[in-house]
């Protein structure tokens, strides 16, 4: 990958949004009664003076409360352009948020574009199938089915490893830490590696035994990893969520595991950690909540009685979206870390891209996009101009960040 040296930023200068233009008047008119406040004499004035920046605070509290109801509680279904970021070969590029910018990434490597489209650094590689993993300032980049995992921060590529079987799937801690489902024809592997590609922990599995891992999650510290196991015997299936410890808890368990749950009937097919203390597996019938930093224990469990289309998830929320019975369309439900439901709406569109991102459940796909809020409220839906690669919102009222496939763009969203 060639570092670009030609940008083309194009800035088109909108019409101020009157919610933008109420607060600026008032901190204007404040600002202005603060200079007289200074070259005013006298107690009376001098009251005056106060009461009146007293009565201007309440009146801006009162115009930001309105501000916030006035954007917050309709629904938009279009979108302004108001910066545009011609990005060559956009359309072959795969892009990610990541703190605060872009990964830009594909077969040939790997960027970072901050908020206005500059290339903060770059690596070249060579991958067939590119996937990433992201945990909070650290991620990974790895060839799936290859043999290749770069360990990414925002200032650069920071490590990286090769691996003797292809990747299935992979995790990545905060620190770096990396765990890998590797498989061949006959045998698959849990394995963990330093951020230099060290192996600090290699972890066999069998079919007969453990059973298949199909997926891997690190805790924040690198210090717990959850594998969920595919198990069949008999014609029985069970699915098995175990835990290891690899500190001080862990040392003298048999193979650091700390425990271990059986689910039978039930295929747990993805799992992952919100925080230090707080984990989860979602089955094709169950949403199940582990509390517990050394020793994580089953906590709450969730019935889920529709099909799941996707699973999300942020720090704070788990999200599903369901596919209705004997309607059209899909329910979007989001629960707590305590397992408690918070939204469940109704909603039609096929999206096959779904995340949380600042209090927002974010879908796309193709042009098309739509957004709700934590309140529940649907903030946005309609298409865009270009095929979404990546959105996300940023600073400024109902602004966000498109990546699309003619590059990248500012937009407001608008009645």
């Amino acid at each position: 990958m060639k570092r670009r040296k030609d940008r083309n930023l194009h800035v088109v200068r909108e019409q101020e949004d009157p919610t933008d233009r109420i607060v600026r008047e008032i901190l204007e008119e404040l600002n202005s009664e603060d200079g007289q406040y200074q070259d005013e004499e006298g107690r009376g004035r001098k009251k005056r003076t106060r009461w009146k920046l007293k009565f201007g605070l309440v009146l801006l509290a009162a115009a930001a409360v309105g501000v916030y109801l006035l954007v917050n509680l309709q629904t938009y279904s279009q979108v302004r352009i108001t910066e545009v970021y011609e990005n060559e070969g956009a359309a072959n590029n795969n892009y990610r948020e990541f703190e605060g910018g872009i990964l830009k990434y594909s077969r040939d490597g790997i960027s970072y574009l901050n908020q206005n489209g500059k290339e903060q650094w770059n690596h070249s590689y060579q991958i067939k199938s590119p996937f990433i993993e992201l945990e909070q300032e650290t991620g990974v980049i790895a060839d799936k089915g290859g043999n290749d995992i770069f360990v990414i921060q925002k200032d650069g590529i920071k490590g990286e490893i090769h691996t003797a079987m292809p990747i299935e799937k992979i995790s990545v801690s905060k620190q770096g830490i990396v765990s890998a489902v590797l498989k061949n024809d006959s045998s698959a592997e849990v394995i963990c590696y330093d951020i230099k590609g060290n192996v600090l922990v290699e972890h066999k599995t069998s079919p007969a035994g453990t059973g298949y891992p199909l997926d891997v999650s690190l805790s924040q510290d690198g210090e717990v990893m959850q594998v969920l196991y595919f198990h069949t015997q008999d014609g029985k299936i069970t699915s098995r969520v175990m835990y290891y410890n690899f500190g001080e808890a862990g040392e003298k368990e048999t193979d650091n595991q700390v425990s271990g749950q059986e689910y039978e009937n039930t295929v747990m097919a993805t799992g992952f950690f919100m925080n230090q203390d707080t984990s989860a597996a979602v089955g094709d019938d169950c949403l199940v909540i582990y509390k517990g930093r050394e020793i994580p224990q089953e906590s709450v469990r969730v019935n889920i009685d529709k099909k799941i289309k996707n699973v999300f998830h942020s720090d704070r929320y788990i999200g599903l979206i369901l596919k209705n019975e004997g309607k059209e369309g899909y329910e979007l439900r989001l629960y707590s870390v305590d397992g408690k439901l918070v939204i469940s709406k109704d909603f039609t569109g096929d999206y096959n891209n779904v995340k949380i991102c600042k209090r927002q459940v974010i879908m796309y796909d193709g042009k098309e996009c739509c957004i709700f809020m934590r309140n529940g409220i649907q903030k946005f839906v309609g298409e865009m101009e270009h095929n979404i690669l990546e959105i996300f919102p940023i600073m400024g009222v109902n602004k966000y960040i498109v990546m699309s496939t003619d590059g990248m763009e500012k937009i407001r969203l608008v009645k």
